[in-house]
């Protein structure tokens, strides 16, 4: 994520580099299947390819090139008993009492988002939305709340959607962000 930020926190660049998943797109089944992965692996490449031709809102599709390699370089194969650990555990339990609690306000914010948009932890310890796409340098954890998130595999069922993504989050990713790596 490193560079990244370090490419958006400078001024925006002339061409945004696509983005390569770091795993098979079918490795995050069931809890995002194949289809879902392509379909939104395929929404998300083509923000810096409209970035790149200078098509539509480019702080828009800029900040959609920015927003989606956080998102999907946090992501593993599912594992069942997935938690945190180590600093980031001790971060979350500083800031929220547990990891459930931490769940519980993840979900609360991320269930108040009205249409499309994103819900992280900052580096604050805040859980923040971001409203359509923006460029934000404080994020430790990014979920997308974005329909094509979710709609293939879970229809309106966002609850559950949250629910299983904590079972494909890289905590070990999400560690390294905290240690500024």
């Amino acid at each position: 994520m490193r560079e990244y930020l370090d490419l958006f926190e400078s001024k925006q660049p002339q061409e945004v580099t696509p983005f390569k998943l770091g795993y098979a797109s079918d490795s995050l089944a069931p809890v995002l299947s194949k289809d879902a992965v392509d379909y939104h692996l395929d929404l998300a490449r083509a923000y810096g390819k409209r970035y790149n031709s200078g098509e539509g809102d480019s702080k828009f599709n800029y900040a959609g090139a920015f927003l989606h390699p956080i998102y999907f370089e946090q992501l593993q194969a599912p594992r069942t008993g997935n938690s945190p650990r180590g600093e980031i555990l001790e971060f979350i339990n500083r800031k929220f009492g547990s990891v459930a609690e931490f769940k519980d306000e993840f979900q609360t914010v991320a269930m108040g988002i009205q249409g499309s948009g994103w819900v992280y932890l900052a580096r604050s310890g805040q859980i923040k939305t971001i409203q359509n796409h923006a460029v934000k340098n404080d994020i430790l954890l990014l979920v997308d709340w974005w329909e094509h998130a979710w709609a293939i595999d879970y229809q309106s069922d966002k609850r559950k959607y949250l629910a299983n993504t904590w079972k494909i989050v890289n905590w070990d990713v999400i560690s390294k962000r905290l240690a500024g790596e």
